[in-house]
């Protein structure tokens, strides 16, 4: 016995070939750049939310970028031209690229290649040839034995002697044949899902519009030219539906404005529930839904939860978002520019109802001057990170800053807004926060006969900042802005009556000088009677200053009406700017403000007697800490934007549910092609296909000639090891290591 291995040798280069691999891998180039820039696009649309309100952007990006974005259709990428065009061009270019190699790919997968010429077995890299003594039959059904063992699939070919060539056997074997069709797999898995999540989107829907010249709405009442059929095959769609009641009117959002979705069936939405972590951080949003189909007798109930939705009749019901469904709340009004709440009755209102006139809602006589309530929100969760909690803002003063001059930026404010930044080394992480969930609050705006608005939020509990109960009354000018809190500090039983008490108490003149007297009285010594006096003028003066009521340079007279805004610290600084000496002032300063927080105190009390309570003593720190910070956010309500106040005095929650209801045929599709990208490109990638072909003729002496190659789709280390237990076995082991 002897065998010979052959070293590699290259095969003779085939021209059409050459030139065919170069067709195809040009379409490869052109497919994955199409591949790319949908990738990007996708990216983009995942990023970038996608069917906004157009104000949305504008405060995200600015003006500017946001007309530039939505030009180029990057709010709603997966419906622009260009990304259509684009996935349009893929799906030809892979089908056509499928069309053409598909054939030759299925051909070359059902046959093993028999036919080759024995002299064609020397160009391969892997060969090797030799002699065995064994008759040819023997050793024809010992190759087949051991190929079929190890897993090849086998077919043998007799040839006879001709002049192409001498009589003999050729075995042709081959072993991992799915890596050729993964090559169809992971190009159909491209196409499939390219059709599958086109089909979903919302070009269907597009198409029905053009086609039955349906005219999206805007706002207002929808009209029977803006609802889609019943039976439209494909949509996604937002369904709302509050508490206790049922509807089957979806809207679908696009560019124009929306279209109408009608549903088959009816959902009623029983009860919307919310779980909470001990934080106060929601944990589990759950809807609790009746579906009332026509076609059945029996309503069927079901749970919608986040991650869990319902299926129904081909609808998918998503849990996506909740929102108020009209709940009730009982408003109180409190007047800040005169003495006494008498006669003030609560005022009803319902969130996102219609609006409410305020007329002869204030006391003493004063009007609201025409202004509407429009209630927008209520929030009986409300949960903060207080840990981070900054005083960047006065509550109230800055929406009126400019009035006087200044910027409004004051540290007594608060901003329940999360720092951005610590500063040293010993600053709490992003990750150390204090949860606290700060009670209901109601949001509601003000709008004047001029049509401009302001926004308020106010919480209806008490919060705990720097060790103080303080009540937080939030103010801002529009919705781009953050809210500006104003803080007033509870009174002993955690009431915001007593800041109100002394705040309405300033308003009276009476109440002011009362307390300018029992402050002179109280403050100078009993041998020095004309001190008192002096003591209870420059009281009165600074409570007048504190209240708005006198100005400094009269104009045409010598009193400001109720409300101007013309009091607080400011008015005091500005009377010292004007009749004291630059040298004097931080003296005059210091004393003025020790007599403002003294005559304050007794103007408290005055309130507090008149309201049948005791008296409180200089000597209580809770009181010296309440009049402080009362005193500061008196000053702050000067500039409170409004009359009154609407604190929330009850409400009635009642929730909505905002589904979103899809019916996406194409979604199997697209998991057909997830699948098949998945065998596709295992099989391409981890399945090596391997041909091997044995030639056997008999040598006329009693022995086997034998010819043996071997071809893999990827040479490897595994491929030269396969193909040296395939030798050995063939020809043996001890042949082998005596011809290498």
């Amino acid at each position: 016995m002897s065998a010979a291995v052959v070293p590699p040798q290259a095969p003779a280069p085939n021209r059409p070939v050459v030139r065919e691999l170069t067709e195809v891998l040009a379409s490869m180039r052109f497919a994955i750049a199409l591949l790319t820039v949908i990738c990007i696009a996708s990216a983009i649309g995942t990023v970038v939310k996608q069917g906004e309100p157009f104000v949305n952007y504008v405060d995200q990006f600015g003006p500017f970028w946001a007309e530039v974005f939505g030009a180029l259709g990057l709010y709603r990428v997966y419906s622009t031209a260009w990304f259509l065009v684009i996935l349009a061009f893929l799906v030809t270019s892979t089908s056509l690229c499928i069309a053409r190699n598909a054939p030759k790919i299925l051909v070359d997968w059902r046959t093993h290649k028999e036919y080759i010429r024995e002299k064609a077995l020397q160009a391969f890299p892997h060969k090797a040839s030799g002699m065995l003594a064994m008759p040819l039959e023997q050793v024809r059904e010992h190759v087949i034995n051991l190929l079929a063992l190890q897993g090849w699939s086998v077919k043998t070919q007799q040839r006879e002697a001709s002049a192409k060539g001498e009589a003999g056997f050729m075995i042709a074997a081959r072993l991992g044949a799915i890596n050729k069709l993964g090559y169809i797999a992971a190009h159909s898995a491209i196409v499939l899902v390219c059709l599958g999540g086109l089909f979903d989107g919302d070009l269907i829907v597009k198409t029905q519009a053009w086609l039955q010249d349906l005219k999206p709405f805007k706002g207002g009442v929808e009209t029977a030219r803006s609802r889609l059929n019943e039976n439209n095959p494909a949509y996604r769609a937002q369904l709302f539906v509050p508490e206790g009641q049922r509807t089957n009117t979806a809207v679908i959002a696009l560019d124009q404005g929306m279209l109408v979705q009608p549903l088959p069936f009816d959902i009623e939405l029983k009860k919307f529930s919310v779980d909470y972590y001990s934080t106060g951080m929601p944990k589990r949003f759950a809807s609790d839904i009746v579906i009332h189909d026509p076609k059945l007798k029996v309503a069927k109930a079901f749970t919608v939860e986040v991650n869990h939705p319902v299926v129904y009749d081909g609808v998918t019901i998503f849990q996506s978002s909740f929102e108020d469904g009209g709940s009730v709340v009982r408003l109180r009004p409190h007047n800040l520019i005169g003495t006494r709440d008498e006669g003030v009755r609560t005022i009803e209102g319902v969130v996102g109802g219609e609006p409410r006139q305020l007329l002869g809602t204030a006391a003493d006589g004063q009007t609201a001057a025409n202004v509407r309530l429009e209630v927008t929100g209520l929030r009986v969760i409300n949960v903060e990170d207080l840990s981070t909690a900054q005083r960047a803002r006065d509550g109230a003063a800055g929406a009126s800053g400019a009035a006087d001059g200044t910027d409004g930026t004051d540290v007594r404010g608060v901003n329940l807004t999360e720092l951005s930044k610590h500063l040293g080394s010993g600053a709490k992480g992003p990750g150390d926060k204090k949860l606290v969930n700060i009670g209901p609050s109601v949001t509601y705006k003000l709008r004047d006969a001029a049509g401009q608005a302001r926004e308020f939020q106010n919480y209806m509990a008490p919060v705990q900042i720097d060790g103080q109960a303080m009540f937080l009354w939030g103010v801002r000018d529009s919705p781009a802005e953050a809210f500006r809190y104003l803080r007033a500090p509870a009174d002993e039983d955690m009431s915001m009556q007593g800041w109100l008490r002394l705040r309405q108490a300033l308003n009276d003149p009476a109440a002011r000088a009362e307390a300018a007297r029992r402050f002179g009285e109280g403050a100078a010594p009993a041998d020095k009677p004309e001190l008192r006096q002096q003591l209870t003028v420059s009281a009165q003066r600074s409570l007048d200053l504190f209240s708005g009521s006198v100005q400094l340079k009269p104009q045409a007279g010598d009193a400001l009406p109720e409300g101007a805004l013309n009091g607080g610290l400011q008015a005091l600084s500005n009377f010292i700017e004007q009749v004291v000496p630059a040298d004097q002032r931080e003296h005059t300063s210091a004393t003025l403000i020790r007599i403002l927080n003294g005559a304050m105190f007794e103007l408290w009390n005055i309130s507090r007697e008149q309201a049948g309570l005791d008296k409180r003593s200089p000597e209580q720190e809770s009181a010296r800490n309440f009049i402080t910070a009362a005193v500061l956010s008196i000053s702050d309500s000067m500039y409170y934007p409004s009359p009154m106040l609407l604190l929330l005095d009850g409400f009635e929650q009642k929730q909505a549910s905002v589904f979103q209801v899809t019916r996406t045929p194409g979604r199997n599709v697209v998991y057909l092609g997830c699948v098949l990208l998945i065998i596709g490109v295992f099989s391409m990638l981890y399945i090596r296909e391997r041909r091997v072909w044995v030639w056997l003729q008999d040598d006329g002496q009693g022995g086997t000639r034998v010819s043996m190659a071997l071809s893999s789709t990827r040479q490897t280390l595994d491929t030269d090891r396969e193909f040296d237990r395939l030798r050995d076995g063939v020809l043996g082991q001890q042949a082998a290591r005596a011809d290498t």
